[in-house]
């Protein structure tokens, strides 16, 4: 079957500290989607398999500051997540856009997590995908994972963390073994991800997060809003893969802090449930956007077959 066509707008939008470009696809009645990348600093890429979702609406990507095919300011002030939430508002408020999904992935949903603690008006629903809204609990797991690798493997990342000698090819190839396994496409290997892969914020992602997935020296160190889940009051949608570094457990855990919001466990995934299982990941959200749109918010669940799932 041939891939649908879809209407695209490109452009540029003023947001504290330059311009971030951003990309309108679709020109279905559904109330729009607004996408925020993981990272910090992995551009829009590698949310290719999303755009299946203009099908029915219009979605919005953006390459957040820093990054892609938005301005890269050396001011290093600029990478906090206020800044990146004020972006986001600013965005918003550019395209014009009164009522809206968001779909966060990772670092995203850090992102969404704070721009919803701010009471915006005119979100329908968000998606948590692969959430992380706790560092600590983040390092605990990424850390249980580590203990599960090779003794070898564990022993040479331990060693060059300890020397500081993190820019070595053989600390580098350890750390691949574990991204590998929890965090890169378990099934594929996008060619986009690998000829994208220069446009990341590299700066930002070192300032805000570290080196690594799991070894955590940046500004977000700390990070938790655990505590301030149950103040979201929209329709919530958890989800992670089950080999996810954003494991099963603790993505079960935000979701049991947000009374009524549900969760999604995508059984062959890691990281990128989207890229493991597109079909099975495009169905789950739009079926979720669709019963969040205006008029369409009975949730009657019986309509849906989620397969694994662990929502209340």
């Amino acid at each position: 079957m041939a891939e649908k066509k879809h209407k695209i707008l490109e452009g540029y939008a003023d947001v504290p500290g330059g311009k971030v470009w951003y990309k309108i696809m679709g020109e279905g009645d559904g109330v729009p989607l607004i996408t925020l990348h993981g990272g910090p600093g992995s551009t829009h890429n590698g949310f290719a398999p999303l755009e299946a979702l203009a099908d029915e609406r219009r979605v919005i990507f953006y390459d957040q500051l820093g990054c892609g095919k938005s301005d890269r300011p050396d001011d290093l002030s600029l990478w906090n997540t206020d800044r990146f939430v004020q972006e986001l508002a600013e965005l918003r408020d550019a395209l014009g856009f009164s009522s809206v999904h968001i779909l966060g992935h990772s670092w995203g949903t850090m992102l969404a997590t704070d721009y919803l603690l701010t009471q915006p008006t005119g979100v329908q629903s968000v998606i948590m995908s692969s959430p992380c809204i706790s560092i600590p609990m983040w390092i605990k797991d990424c850390d249980a994972y580590i203990k599960l690798l090779d003794k070898g493997v564990q022993g040479t990342l331990a060693v060059h963390q300890k020397n500081g000698t993190i820019d070595s090819q053989e600390y580098k190839s350890a750390v691949e073994i574990f991204n590998n396994k929890h965090v890169n496409p378990l099934h594929t290997k996008p060619e986009i991800l690998k000829s994208t892969a220069k446009q990341r914020g590299r700066i930002v992602y070192e300032t805000m997060w570290g080196p690594n997935e799991f070894y955590m020296t940046g500004t977000l160190a700390g990070y938790d809003r655990t505590d301030r889940l149950h103040e979201i009051k929209v329709p919530t949608l958890f989800s992670c893969g089950r080999v996810d570094e954003a494991t099963p457990e603790t993505t079960g855990h935000y979701q049991s802090l947000i009374p009524g919001s549900e969760f999604v466990i995508y059984e062959n995934s890691a990281h990128m449930p989207y890229w493991d299982e597109p079909e099975r990941y495009i169905k789950v959200v739009s079926d979720f956007m669709r019963r969040n749109d205006p008029d369409k918010s009975d949730n009657d669940l019986s309509l849906i077959d989620f397969g694994s799932t662990g929502y209340s």
